[in-house]
């Protein structure tokens, strides 16, 4: 079984940390699903967490059921990152991660993310910094690990070497995503290249990360690369599902059964149930807003039920139009999509009305 330093994972699957999404809710519903090894919170600025940002202590934070809980930072060479990590292992963190590998402009020209790989010394220089505070802050109890890519572009393909440097600095486990920097998540992964990564490396796990949509994908990434483990990151967002599906195929050869149409109205439901407990008002608007049409490519043609997301503001009712969709015994998806959709739009538009009219509090 897959263990990252002293941490022992239950599962080879991990859950990546995916900028705008990772938050507890999410990670809580994934870990329900099943499946999930280590799961990451969404990118953390080291100079935020520091700093105490509302917005970063909300990205952080977990609860007792979020294990195993990896909290991913970034930041450059001249940042705060060694105290990071050391605030990171006094607020629940069980796996310190570096993003050595997000390509969007904000974090990999500015403040780190990919930015890191075009000076690997620099690089190397900050992670023994992160090393030396975590050892002297806990011990050998809570690993470092970094995510990469292959490099900046296809002119400067730095994985392997940098795969072994870093193993070689004390990083226990390194996830590499089978693109480049100038890529971002265009064309398809290099799962060779990832491959050529866990050959330079001496022993920690390597783990492959990159178009891992379906559980078959999972397989033929570590039977090609001979990574240890797969992390899935965009895949999650509409089949949150996948990381029970893609561990149960990883270990014991069969794929888990596909959730049915009301198993997946259901996870939705409990999605937005984790939201209610677990984040602001704002926050769970916002996400379910987006969440739908994620979740709406499994589900087929529900654009009424997306909509009544979509253009809803109250928990409850988005709870109502859910609830709404739940198949009876025989039902199909076809019929209920167009004879629901008077009845969801009706209830919904009615219910709007009677807060508009509601005096303001």
């Amino acid at each position: 079984m897959l263990k990252i330093g002293p941490v022992q994972l239950d599962s080879p699957v991990l859950l990546a940390p995916i900028a705008s999404h990772t938050n507890l809710a999410f990670r809580l519903m994934c870990r329900e699903q099943g499946g999930v090894g280590c799961a990451y919170t969404d990118l953390l600025n080291s100079r935020s967490v520091l700093a105490g940002n509302a917005k970063s202590m909300e990205l952080a934070s977990t609860c007792p059921e979020d294990k195993i809980f990896g909290m991913q930072l970034y930041g450059a060479a001249s940042d705060p990152l060694p105290e990071a990590a050391c605030w990171a292992i006094d607020h629940g963190a069980q796996v310190i991660d570096i993003n050595m590998g997000c390509p969007v402009d904000k974090v990999a020209k500015k403040n780190g993310g990919s930015l890191l790989l075009r000076d690997c010394p620099s690089t190397l220089h900050l992670v023994e910094r992160m090393l030396s505070a975590v050892e002297k802050h806990a011990g050998s109890r809570v690993p470092v690990t970094a995510k990469i890519r292959l490099g900046w572009d296809e002119d400067s393909i730095v994985g392997p070497t940098l795969a072994r440097d870093l193993e070689s600095a004390g990083i226990s486990l390194v996830t590499v995503h089978g693109r480049t920097t100038v890529q971002r998540f265009s064309g398809r992964a290099n799962w060779d290249a990832i491959g050529e990564v866990v050959e330079a490396v001496r022993s920690i796990p390597v783990i492959g990360n990159g178009d891992v949509v379906v559980p078959e994908d999972a397989a033929e990434l570590v039977r090609r690369s001979g990574c240890a483990g797969v992390m899935i990151g965009r895949a999650a967002l509409r089949t949150p599902w996948l990381l029970r599906q893609a561990s149960e195929l990883l270990m014991t050869g069969v794929a888990g059964p596909e959730p049915t149409f009301n198993d997946k109205i259901r996870c939705i439901m409990r999605h937005l149930e984790l939201l209610m407990i677990h984040a602001s008002h704002r926050s769970l608007i916002e996400v379910m807003h987006r969440q739908i049409s994620w979740y709406g490519k499994t589900l087929g043609h529900v654009k009424p039920l997306k909509e009544a997301i979509r253009t809803e503001h109250d928990p409850e009712m988005m709870r109502s139009a859910l609830e709404s969709w739940i198949l009876e015994d025989g039902e199909e998806i076809s019929s209920v999509s167009h004879e629901r959709y008077g009845e969801i739009m009706a209830e919904g538009g009615e219910r709007c009305r009677a807060l508009a009219a509601s005096p303001a509090e």
